[in-house]
């Protein structure tokens, strides 16, 4: 099994060129290990500026940290005590670039085959014809890229990342330059290709949709660190820190503090309310509560459902329509956010200015202690 061992530490210099702006001064330091020997994808999840596009760049040579080292199985990609950084094309890696970087005064099958090097004629005209076929490009070989649709111009790139059969391929924001509907659809087809190729992935993303329907692995950074990594599955249903909880959608994360303990159950205390969670630690300690929008009913009444642990007199504040759910935001003496059907809100029969009950059930609340 092949082992990608990555501990190094990037400080950006006062004037970056890496595309994360407004970082001078500060630094991103990664430290993991990852057997890559099966095809799976990671995706590294984090808000703008956290330092996922620099630990991409990292791996792929586009720049040099400062501490540590990049080993890729037998073969050392990086390391500063030795004064070891091999370039981009000596790392064995394919990279599909944000905007996907294609050449415009180059035809499709030119900008295919622009990474190669020492091979025949022959041999370059069977390889891009392989991957034409492989990315259904077959006729398109002659247009350039302002010809293309989105989604045609993403395999095109594609194809020129992997045209050299690389050990591991790096996607930076594939889908950001993109609107929603196409990001759909070419989401779609981006999760097809990745599986056919059988390369294991990294895909860097600000959107956890990604992580969510691309990631077999997710990898949380956030402030220039990770902060979480597991199967994606782990990692949103069990994030390990508020803000882990954020990166991966909980909606409401509330900060209060442990007032009594008893048998696992917690009473806590937020702006002057009681909330019932599992217990993160003792009395007198302080806890933050992850509460997913999805698991907070509305009741124009109270209700005495002794499994039921938490009921609070709401007031509703907003209501945001999306898709087929309405997005309710309440003021329980805190900030509460529920997503409901736009059938069961219709029939509530309630809007802005009305009071309600927010029901929420113990057992769907994530606590974690916090330090």
């Amino acid at each position: 099994m092949t082992l990608l061992d990555v501990d190094f530490e990037f400080r950006y210099p006062p004037s970056t060129g890496s595309g994360e702006a407004g970082r001078e001064g500060a630094s991103v330091a990664c430290r993991w290990r990852d057997p890559v020997g099966e095809p799976r994808v990671t995706v590294f999840l984090g808000a703008s500026g956290s330092g996922k596009t620099t630990v991409l760049r990292c791996l792929a040579g586009l720049e040099r940290p400062q501490r540590g080292h990049v080993r890729f199985g037998d073969h050392v990609w990086f390391d500063a005590e030795r004064r070891v950084h091999l370039p981009p094309d000596r790392r064995d890696v394919g990279v599909l670039f944000q905007e996907y970087a294609l050449f415009p005064h180059l035809t499709v099958a030119q900008n295919i085959a622009f990474g190669a090097r020492h091979l025949t004629h022959a041999a370059v005209a069977a390889r891009v014809g392989e991957l034409l076929d492989t990315f259904r490009l077959r006729g398109l070989e002659g247009r350039r890229p302002r010809q293309l649709s989105g989604g045609q111009q993403q395999r095109v790139a594609l194809a020129r990342a992997v045209f050299r059969v690389p050990k591991l391929l790096l996607l930076d924001e594939p889908l950001s330059a993109v609107d929603r509907p196409t990001g759909d659809e070419l989401r779609e087809e981006l999760r097809s290709l990745i599986r056919a190729l059988a390369i294991p992935a990294y895909i860097v993303s600000h959107d956890r949709v990604d992580a969510l329907t691309l990631a077999d692995r997710t990898v949380l950074i956030d402030g220039g660190r990770i902060i979480q990594s597991g199967t994606t599955q782990e990692v949103f249903d069990h994030p390990a820190s508020a803000a882990a909880a954020r990166l991966v959608g909980v909606d409401t994360i509330l900060l209060g503090r442990i007032a009594a303990v008893e048998d696992g159950l917690a009473r806590i205390i937020v702006a002057g309310r009681e909330v019932r969670a599992q217990a993160p630690a003792e009395a007198g300690h302080e806890a933050a509560l992850c509460i997913r929008a999805e698991d907070v009913a509305l009741a124009r009444h109270d209700v005495t459902d002794s499994s039921v642990m938490n009921r609070w007199r709401a007031t509703i504040v907003t209501e945001t329509m999306e898709g087929p759910f309405v997005r309710v935001g309440l003021d329980c003496g805190f900030r509460l956010s529920a997503l409901v059907t736009r059938d069961a809100w219709r029939r509530l029969a309630l809007k802005p200015g009305d009071d309600a009950w927010a029901i929420v059930k113990a057992a769907t609340i994530r606590s974690l202690p916090r330090n």
